[in-house]
């Protein structure tokens, strides 16, 4: 199942997720906090569908779910590691396996360390590692691993 990244649902969900209450959405786009509250559920439901179906899909076994953040944490079967599925705005859904990774030799280097700032950012999270992606991805799901 694709995520609606272009759907009103969407947006409504990732305000959420920045800190955004359902009455400031409403009152933003001149709709009922219902009609809100009604969105989000639709659109958790959606998320969590989503992030399910892509652990089996990667035959991931699942720990925890947090809809409302877009994250699944488990433990990948085949490669024996931790797993971490999460949504981002910018980058969709992106599934990502704990490993120690020779980034400096990796044609993916600097596309890499953009989706952990992008993904960082969407969750109002600071990162101090700036430029190891192994080292950011570690930082950055220690800090994920909490709000799940």
């Amino acid at each position: 199942m694709l995520l609606p990244t272009d759907e009103k649902q969407f947006l409504f969900w990732t305000l959420r997720r920045s800190g955004t209450p359902n009455i400031t959405i409403a009152t933003q786009l001149g709709i009922s906090r219902q009609a809100v509250s009604r969105a989000l559920l639709l659109m958790d439901e959606r998320v969590e569908s989503t992030l399910k179906e892509m652990a089996h899909a990667n035959q991931i076994a699942i720990e925890r779910v947090s809809p409302e953040r877009g994250i699944l944490l488990g433990r990948s079967v085949p490669f024996q590691t931790a797993a971490i599925i999460f949504v981002s705005k910018k980058h969709g859904v992106q599934v990502w396996y704990e490993h120690d990774g020779d980034c400096g030799t990796c044609q993916r280097y600097t596309e890499c360390i953009e989706l952990l700032w992008d993904y960082a950012d969407e969750l109002g999270i600071k990162l101090k590692q700036t430029d190891h992606p192994t080292k950011m991805a570690e930082e950055l799901f220690e800090k994920v691993k909490a709000l799940a």
